[in-house]
């Protein structure tokens, strides 16, 4: 969803020519033969969109000691999909949204100024080197209202993901439920959807995300 809100650890000058987004999301674990959600009990949904398949590839970049990844932060580049570039994503606030910062592309191997600084007050760019690849071939619905607003994105991932450290590779299926800028604006209202979702997620097998990230499940936290 977007909004102005800023990570805390990116001052004005860090922030400069970046996208500001929040994202408000749910997260579940299914097998590869789960059968997807129905959606049409769903508040304020009228359509599902069809599906849109996307080829992501992402490197995140840290400090060998993870400084990022405790501080609740994550670097990445990816290439592939609608938001393709350089993302910062920041620590989950009391709503358990994450605050997510977003430049265009460029090379992998040259870190903008721009999201150095935004992280300069926890680490120093200079000491960055890729911690995880992690490839997701994605397929997504928008959940529209009956304007064809999206309330919500509904995306299904098969991720292959290496652990660049060990090399250790993962692979799973997960699917994520992310409001967008048609969701409710009230509290009540959109934990109603929220509600909803998780509901529509269990009756079709899924269930909640045993790790709180991609990143993190890469890295086998």
């Amino acid at each position: 969803m977007t909004t102005d809100r800023t990570p805390d650890a990116a001052g004005d000058a860090g922030a400069a020519g970046a996208s500001h987004s929040v994202e408000v999301e749910l997260k579940f674990d299914v097998d590869e033969s789960t059968p997807l959600p129905d959606w049409s009990a769903l508040p304020g949904v009228a359509r599902v969109g069809d599906p849109e398949l996307r080829q992501l590839d992402a490197t995140y970049l840290d400090r060998d000691d993870l400084a990022l990844a405790h501080a609740g932060y994550a670097v990445r580049h990816r290439t592939g999909g609608p938001d393709e570039g350089w993302h910062i994503k920041g620590p989950r606030g009391a709503d358990g949204g994450r605050i997510e910062l977003h430049w265009p592309i460029g090379p992998v191997h040259e870190i903008p100024d721009a999201v150095a600084d935004a992280v300069s007050k926890i680490a120093s760019a200079s000491d960055f080197a890729p911690i995880a690849r992690i490839r997701n071939s994605r397929t997504a619905f928008a959940l529209q209202d009956e304007h064809g607003r999206l309330v919500a994105e509904f995306v299904d991932d098969h991720v292959t993901a290496t652990d660049e450290r060990s090399g250790t590779d993962r692979s799973w299926r997960e699917w994520e439920f992310e409001l967008g800028p048609a969701a409710p604006a009230s509290d009540e209202e959109r934990a109603a959807l929220l509600t909803a979702a998780e509901a529509a997620v269990q009756a079709a097998g899924g269930r909640a995300a045993a790790s709180d990230s991609k990143l993190a499940r890469t890295l086998g936290a």
